[in-house]
């Protein structure tokens, strides 16, 4: 992931100036200010005040108080700048899509205002490019780059065009505007440009091939960020040198990778401590339990919860601002409603009384056959199961005690050699015994059932593979019918078992969601995967007829060599 930290600088002057501007005409305009005015640009500094101290969940509520204000008094300057404002708080939660429709919300209101537009553009081409949408962002910060009329101005979109190159894969691209930038006196007396643009630069050469430029120019811009103490923005220098060590000097690699996460730490910045997290997981050569991934699992965790619930709360502080709105207006309009519905209750009740007869009849006839199709894919199902059972009793099982008895009628048991061989067959046929009564015995669905699912899973855990659970949202497990409790764990157990026997995997992960009214479960793991072919020989496809006999969705995602994945989906 390549930085654009220079958004964030353009982004912020842009709007400081928005600001200075707005209190301009307010200045200008003074004598025409209304109470509500005054009081609507009180909420606006206190905004301001809010998210110049990060409580960003209180200004977002007061940017909101602003703009319903300024929106009644139709006053656009204010407007604009607070679904502005608005439009970055969500983009710094990674509600990107609610950011972009804010921006667009705020268009009206800009006019010919030149430093709002920029600021706009800015933002919009920053949530492009999280979303992945490449042409829209390279649209918006061409955008700015036509009325960027000064040299030095035009420096940070063209870095940003180039950013979403590199993230394209488009490296010499990338290179083509950034070269010239570097060649130019422009960024002599701006350090920290200079060392982003050089940064940027190298890594777009070292992936285009030119390895040894590469290398070069990504250790320029480490210097350079060393001798201004510009340790933030080594961060991205750490990341980039441990991407072009990674299949040349693993320990130096590892060893950037490190400098990365510990900067990141120290500046807490939690998308780069991720990155580099997520680049020691995947490109960790240790043996043993992955640190890294651990670590990986329970920062994601965290940082999902805390912008999963700021989106919300974001969500619910615009749903009750326009329900206040709608309301004023609907009881406006209650009085004549009321009347229109006395007319027609009459026709109405002749109607639910034939739709409610018919309605008795389709519920009926589909009662009756969903019940039969339930019951002949739990037959199914069963079949199944005991066909599998009956397998692996003679083809493992069988064959085991077959060996031992023709080794003890065979050899000669007074021989402390020969004994010991048959008391070691004796031992395993016991072990496999008693791991398959385990696999096949009742499953205990009551209060202890969370508890004695986890140990399930855990039980897989050896010293060569970890066992990782996720927990989402709180599932209340005693409001979950008994046969999916059932069908659920016999699922997990067939995905644990298939991943003993067949992925050779080093690390597991299986999260536990609970998303309104629908379980999540996700299965994944790093396993050498395999070919659909083999996921019906391998026994899921009994996994997949439980699940939908319970009416849910179970679907598998594999690639030899890539890894398993799959994701559970049951109505609660």
């Amino acid at each position: 992931m390549v930085r654009s930290s220079i958004l964030v600088l353009l982004l912020l002057v842009a709007i400081v100036s928005c600001q200075k501007g707005s209190e301009t005409t307010f200045v200008n305009l003074k004598n025409r200010e209304t109470t509500k005015s005054v009081l609507a640009k009180k909420f606006s500094n206190l905004g301001d005040s809010y998210y110049t101290a990060k409580r960003f969940d209180s200004a977002y509520y007061y940017y909101n108080k602003s703009k319903e204000i300024f929106e009644t008094e139709k006053d656009s300057t204010y407007s604009a700048y607070t679904l502005i404002q608005l439009a970055r708080i969500q983009l710094t939660f990674g509600d990107y899509s609610n950011s972009e429709e804010t921006l667009t919300e705020a268009l009206p209101y800009m006019h010919d205002n030149l430093q709002y537009q920029v600021a706009a553009n800015n933002l919009f081409g920053i949530a492009a490019k999280e979303l992945k949408n490449y042409g829209d962002a390279v649209f918006y910060y061409n955008k700015i780059l036509k009325t960027a009329s000064d040299s030095l101005l035009r420096v940070t979109p063209l870095n940003n065009i180039a950013n979403v190159y590199i993230e394209q894969k488009k490296y010499k691209d990338a290179i083509i505007l950034l070269d010239p930038l570097l060649k130019s006196n422009l960024l002599d007396t701006l350090p920290y440009k200079k060392a982003i643009i050089t940064d940027n630069l190298g890594f777009a050469y070292y992936k285009y091939g030119s390895i040894k430029k590469g290398e070069e120019l990504m250790n320029q811009a480490l210097a350079i960020r060393t001798s201004i103490n510009d340790s933030y923005g080594s961060i991205e220098s750490y990341l980039h040198l441990a991407d072009y060590y990674q299949n040349k000097d693993y320990q130096k690699s590892k060893e950037n990778a490190l400098h990365a996460y510990d900067e990141a730490t120290k500046h807490q910045s939690i998308d780069e401590r991720l990155e580099a997290l997520g680049f020691l997981m995947s490109h960790n050569q240790e043996k043993g339990v992955n640190a890294y991934a651990k670590l990986y699992v329970n920062l994601d965790d965290s940082i999902k919860k805390v912008r999963n619930n700021a989106k919300n709360q974001f969500a619910k502080i615009r749903y009750d601002s326009r329900k206040a709105i709608l309301e004023s207006i609907k009881y406006k309009g209650q009085r004549a409603e009321i009347l229109l519905q006395l007319e027609t209750q009459k026709s109405q009740k002749y109607l639910f009384f034939f739709g409610f007869v018919a309605l008795l009849g389709g519920i009926g006839f589909i009662v009756n056959y969903y019940k039969s199709k339930t019951k002949r894919e739990r037959l199914e199902a069963n079949y199944t199961t005991e066909t599998r059972i009956s397998k692996e009793l003679h083809d493992e099982l069988a064959n085991d005690v077959f060996y031992a008895m023709t080794f003890a009628g065979t050899q000669d048991l007074q021989n402390p050699i020969k004994k010991e061989t048959l008391l070691d067959h004796l031992d395993k046929i016991y072990v496999r015994t008693r791991n398959f009564s385990k696999e096949n015995s009742p499953v205990e669905t009551g209060e202890h059932f969370e508890q004695n699912l986890k140990q399930m899973l855990h039980s897989y855990k050896s010293s060569s593979t970890e066992v990782i659970i996720k927990n989402g949202n709180a599932i209340d497990w005693s409001k979950v019918q008994t046969e999916k409790k059932i069908a659920i764990q016999r699922v997990l157990q067939e995905l644990m078992v298939n991943m003993k026997k067949h992925s050779q995997a080093s690390f597991v992960i299986i999260g536990f969601d609970l998303e309104q009214n629908t379980l999540r479960i996700d299965y994944s793991d790093n396993g050498v995967g395999f070919s659909q072919q083999l996921i019906l020989k391998n026994g899921l496809q009994n996994a997949e007829n439980r699940i939908e006999t319970l009416k849910g969705i179970l679907t598998f995602d594999s690639e030899t060599n890539k890894g398993f994945k799959a994701k559970i989906l049951v109505p609660k």
